[in-house]
């Protein structure tokens, strides 16, 4: 098999597993408990909490345990949104988010507040000149990714946190759970950047699993309320197996950073110019610092994105289109319709994304799979 869908999932780690299962079978005391058995998993989950701070250099008491990226960009845009409602009710985010930012913005534009949603150029990137036009005296939140989902453009957040700087009131909010461990740490870790949101399946860890980053003195509404688990921020009791496990994953993932980013990009540049020496295929991810190393866009001109998923599934590969979390609606890319780019086309879009556990030999497995399917898409288109 091979797995070229690892912007929808990654497969778990076998270290971060058997971290994971160990704990489930040591730790399994609630870590809010007084007697000593709850103690010992408190200690674990402070443990964690401290690993994940340390690799990303921040201060763990700005670390906050979640169930993933979803959860994240909700908590932080509606509580955002709530927690600054008596200082503005005016959001800016782009046209091109993850759909956990843009419906929490739709379920805010419900409730009275206004959102102005950021244009893209041809390569699915913000103009910082727009957001700066976009700034009003009742603006209290900025959301914008840091790697789009779909194609790979990295959006330009130093020059939005340079903006920004003269507006230390606004909260700057970034979703990197395409970003993290992609060479980008400096572009996200910004000291303007207010909140990041990361979620653990998408870097080899357990499904179920995330965290924010919410710099000291920025405040936020809670969406759970409760136990006061997460310092009162986020109730619920704690996936300790799963948190445990996730700061594992994220060692191994700062640990590997510069050989994975080098082995992805050597991948997606190969299947990058592979690609386009065919007349009928549409590449919409460029090269260059502005794409991340990771994700490759294209389509075959004629022939819909869910054709050619099934066509390559049959040879044991798998790919997606676009976003994970839209294909099997059956809707046409969202960024590449911000981007322009002809309905028509934008409807045959299919996404490779990489891991570190990808290699040379399956690129090629993948041409000659390709070489072959091409001739029998051209009955189609």
């Amino acid at each position: 098999m091979i797995y070229f869908d690892n912007s929808a999932t990654t497969k778990v780690d076998p270290a971060v597993l058997a971290t994971y299962n160990q704990v489930s079978e040591d730790y399994w005391g609630n870590p809010s408990s007084l007697h000593n058995f709850g103690e010992k998993a408190d200690q674990l989950l402070i443990q964690s909490r401290r690993q994940i701070a340390s690799q990303l250099g921040v201060q763990p008491a700005e670390i906050f345990f979640t169930s993933g990226g979803t959860e994240g960009d909700n908590w932080v845009v509606k509580g955002t949104a709530l927690a600054k409602r008596q200082f503005g009710r005016h959001l800016i985010t782009t046209q091109v988010e993850h759909d956990a930012v843009k419906h929490s913005m739709q379920r805010l534009e419900e409730l009275g507040f206004e959102v102005t949603y950021l244009p893209v150029d041809e390569e699915g990137r913000i103009r910082p000149d727009d957001l700066r036009q976009a700034i009003r005296a009742d603006t209290t939140l900025v959301s914008v990714m840091a790697v789009n989902n779909e194609m790979g453009a990295v959006q330009p957040l130093a020059e939005v946190a340079e903006i920004l700087r003269d507006y230390p009131k606004i909260h700057f909010h970034v979703d990197a759970v395409q970003g993290i461990g992609k060479g980008l740490h400096d572009l996200i870790f910004n000291d303007r950047v207010d909140f990041v949101t990361f979620s653990g399946h998408k870097f080899h860890a357990p499904r179920g699993v995330g965290f924010i980053y919410g710099r000291t003195g920025k405040k936020l509404m809670p969406l759970l309320d409760g136990g006061g688990q997460e310092r009162g921020q986020r109730s619920g009791t704690e996936n300790l197996p799963a948190i445990a496990a996730m700061a594992k994953a994220v060692r191994l993932l700062k640990q590997n950073e510069p050989q994975t980013v080098a082995t992805e990009q050597e991948l997606r540049l190969n299947l990058r110019d592979y690609l386009q020496q065919f007349t009928k295929v549409h590449i919409f991810s460029g090269t260059g610092t502005h794409f991340a190393p990771h994700i490759l866009c294209f389509a075959i001109e004629g022939v819909k994105g869910e054709t050619i998923v099934h066509a390559f599934e049959e040879d044991d590969i798998y790919l997606s289109t676009t976003s994970a979390c839209s294909s099997k609606k059956g809707l046409t890319s969202s960024t590449l319709s911000a981007m322009g780019v002809d309905p028509e086309i934008a409807r045959g879009a299919v996404r490779i994304s990489l891991s570190d556990q990808n290699t040379m030999a399956e690129v090629e497995q993948f041409k000659r799979v390709f070489a072959k399917l091409y001739e029998q898409f051209k009955t189609l288109s």
